[in-house]
């Protein structure tokens, strides 16, 4: 049987197969479905300081091969977070990564600080493609000034592992990630949603309430695995890769492009139990292959 153990720093994965942020809710919506105890980890949704309402409806919208959300990082903030869904996955036998967002510097640290609290969360994952609202909405992880400010606030604030997603909507992620290494992150995770848009033509407006959303699914899987090897060859951390990925092949992909640990999104909409396949799937292909450490083919390409 292959050694499936990950490692991202001194964080320690049963395997490298991971749920993305805002596909999974808080795990327990797929307990009826998936043994959350046999994943490496699950990145809870996205969690602010405050409680945020999200985008109005429609903010939902499938295209060809993915799907557009513009859901607006709606959550009841993080007091309630701790209080209320941190006491029922606590005993889960599996990573809990927390993904946290903010429209300001203070609020992740802030929001950072309120978790470092919790001694059993081992982990949190930045959303650094958050708009910041004192800089006419720009997000902060499209400039590299604008993402090693955000890591380096939270670094201060948060003192186990930092995961720091990054977006593709830039002109070089390699120096995005080179960035927010320098400033203090453990690990990286990549990539966020595409920006795309879709148009009712019949009602002649856009689909979205927001014109404009997150494009995920298979359509942006081979964008994401260039991406993912272009930064694994770049920074000395560990890249956690995510993009489309609905199959064990498509895992093995990344993981042969350079990335520790995979995380899948959209595809768990689709089906409820990919994740447990992935990794069965995942063990059968290097049981055949003669593998016996996923670590032998990482980043091999």
């Amino acid at each position: 049987m292959v050694n499936l153990v990950t490692k991202l720093g001194e964080l320690t994965l049963k395997n490298p197969v991971l749920t993305a942020s805002g596909t999974f809710g808080y795990g327990l919506e797929y307990e009826d479905f998936v043994d959350l105890s046999r994943l490496g980890g699950f990145v809870v949704k996205g969690t602010t300081l405050e409680h945020r309402e999200g985008n109005p409806y429609p903010r939902m919208a499938e295209t060809p091969s993915g799907m557009l959300n513009a859901v607006g990082l709606q959550n009841k903030g993080v007091d309630y977070f701790i209080g209320h869904i941190w006491p029922r996955i606590a005993s889960v036998d599996s990573q809990v990564i927390v993904n946290v967002s903010g429209k300001s510097i203070d609020d992740y640290a802030a929001t950072a600080e309120k978790l470092a609290a919790i001694d059993g969360i081992r982990a949190i994952e930045l959303n650094i493609s958050c708009p910041n609202v004192k800089q006419g909405g720009m997000a902060f992880g499209t400039t590299c000034d604008g993402a090693a400010s955000v890591v380096e606030a939270v670094r201060k604030a948060w003192p186990r592992h930092l995961m720091v997603k990054l977006s593709p909507n830039v002109t070089s992620i390699t120096d995005i990630a080179l960035a927010v290494e320098a400033a203090g992150a453990d690990s990286v995770s990549l990539i966020n949603t595409l920006l795309g848009m879709a148009v009712d033509i019949e009602r002649r407006r856009p689909v979205l309430s927001t014109v404009t959303g997150g494009l995920s699914g298979p359509a942006v899987k081979p964008v994401a695995v260039r991406m993912v090897w272009q930064v694994a060859k770049a920074v000395k951390i560990p890249v956690v890769g995510l993009g489309g990925i609905c199959s064990a092949a498509d895992a093995l992909e990344f993981i042969m492009a350079g990335a520790s640990a995979i995380q899948i999104g959209t595809a768990n909409f689709i089906d409820p139990a990919v994740t447990v396949k992935v990794i069965d799937g995942i063990a059968d292909w290097c049981d055949r292959h003669g593998v016996s450490d996923i670590s032998e083919i990482r980043g091999i390409i």
